[in-house]
């Protein structure tokens, strides 16, 4: 099976052009689309996202005790 990556965008909404494709014609391929993701942007949102879930009040009460109890469980199926 031949794989290819192809990196274009979108120039009109809802319509999407290959081209330069090595297939033959009548060839059967799969064709999965995603957009691109900005990890380094991602990452500092996430990063950002952790220290505010961090500081809301109720996390400071959560012990250790209580997060390996809680995996436990949920490993348990509880």
């Amino acid at each position: 099976m031949e794989t290819m990556r192809k990196d274009v965008v979108i120039q009109e909404r809802g319509k999407l052009m290959l081209t330069g494709l090595p297939f033959k014609k009548g060839e059967a391929v799969e064709v999965l689309v995603r957009a691109k993701v900005d990890r380094k942007k991602l990452a500092a949102e996430m990063r950002a996202l952790f220290k505010r879930t961090q500081a809301l009040p109720q996390a400071k009460t959560i012990s250790d005790e209580d997060i390996q109890a809680e995996i436990a469980a949920y490993r348990a199926g509880r």
